[in-house]
C-alpha cells in the first residue's frame, strides 16, 4: 500500500513545503489541490511546473493527483467543462501524476440528465487524457456521491482513460457499505480517499481514527497494491486543527489497518 495526502490540509503551502512535509512523515505522495489558491494550477506557466517536479522529484514524493474542479455533469455548454478537463490533463502530465479528480456537479439536474452530460464529456475527454498517460477520475460526491451512481457513468464510458475516486465520507453519507462501494467501482477505482468526521452533522476534519467513519472497511476494501490519500479539510474548516502535527500518526494508523487486514 502506498500513501499521500492532499494538499488541501494545508492551504497555500509551496511545493517545497507540502513534498518536505510528505518525506519527513513517511508519505509517498501528494494529491495536489489545482486551484488558483495554490502554488500550482492550470495557469501555472511551464516553468513553474517543471520547478515543481524537480522538487518533488528530489524529495521523493510522487504527484498522485491533480485534485481539480471540474464539473462533468453539470448543465450548460460541454466546452467549457472539455477546456477545463484538458488544462487538468496537461498539467497532470506535466507533473507526471497518474491521474486527474473531477467532480460530478449534477446539481438539480435529473440523474438521467446529469449521468448524461457526464457520460458524453468524459467519452470525449478520456481518450485524450489517455494519449496524455493520465487517467481522469470521478469522485464520489455531491450529485453521484455513492459508488453507485458514479459507476452508472463509468459503466457508460467503459473508457481506460477514465475511472473513480472512491471518497469514503460521501460513500457513508449515501448509505453504502464499504464492501459494496469496492464491489461496484472494482472495474473503475483509481484510489481511495480517506478522511475522519465526528458525525453526519458534524463535517470538520478530525483526526484519522477519532471519528465514525467505516475506515478499517474501507481500507479492508483496497487493492493492496492501491493508494491511500489522506484529505483533512482544513481550507474549508479553518478552525480544525493544523494537519502537519498530525501526519506521522494519521500515517500509522493507516499502517495498522492495512496490516490489520492482512492479519
Amino acid at each position: 500500500m502506498r500513501y499521500a495526502f492532499s494538499t488541501l490540509g494545508v492551504p497555500g503551502a509551496s511545493v517545497h513545503r507540502s513534498a518536505a512535509l510528505a518525506a519527513s512523515h513517511g508519505f509517498d505522495g501528494l494529491e495536489l489541490r489545482a486551484h488558483p489558491e495554490e502554488p500550482i494550477h492550470p495557469g501555472s506557466r511551464a516553468g513553474e511546473r517543471a520547478a515543481a517536479l524537480r522538487t518533488l522529484t528530489a524529495a521523493g514524493v510522487t504527484v498522485l493527483g491533480v485534485a481539480g474542479y471540474a464539473q462533468v455533469a453539470a448543465p450548460g455548454a460541454d466546452e467549457p467543462v472539455l477546456a477545463e478537463l484538458r488544462a487538468l490533463v496537461r498539467l497532470a502530465a506535466d507533473l507526471e501524476a497518474p491521474y486527474v479528480r473531477v467532480f460530478p456537479g449534477g446539481g438539480d439536474l435529473p440523474a438521467a440528465a446529469a449521468d448524461a452530460n457526464a457520460v458524453r464529456r468524459l467519452l470525449i475527454a478520456a481518450p485524450f487524457a489517455e494519449q496524455h498517460g493520465v487517467r481522469i477520475l470521478l469522485e464520489t460526491h455531491d450529485s453521484h456521491r455513492t459508488a453507485a451512481a458514479a459507476a452508472r457513468v463509468l459503466d457508460g464510458v467503459a473508457h481506460p482513460g477514465a475511472g473513480a475516486l472512491w471518497d469514503v465520507l460521501h460513500t457513508w453519507l449515501g448509505g453504502e457499505p464499504p464492501a459494496e462501494s469496492r464491489q461496484v467501482l472494482a472495474a473503475h477505482l483509481g484510489y481511495v480517499q480517506v478522511k475522519d468526521v465526528r458525525s453526519a452533522r458534524e463535517l470538520a476534519p478530525v483526526g484519522l481514527g477519532a471519528g465514525v467513519l467505516p475506515l478499517a472497511e474501507a481500507v479492508a476494501a483496497v487493492p493492496p497494491d492501491g493508494w491511500l490519500c489522506w484529505e483533512y479539510e482544513k481550507r474549508w474548516y479553518p478552525g480544525a486543527a493544523e494537519l502537519p502535527g498530525q501526519l506521522t500518526r494519521g500515517r500509522e494508523y493507516l499502517e495498522e489497518l492495512v496490516a490489520g487486514r492482512a492479519g
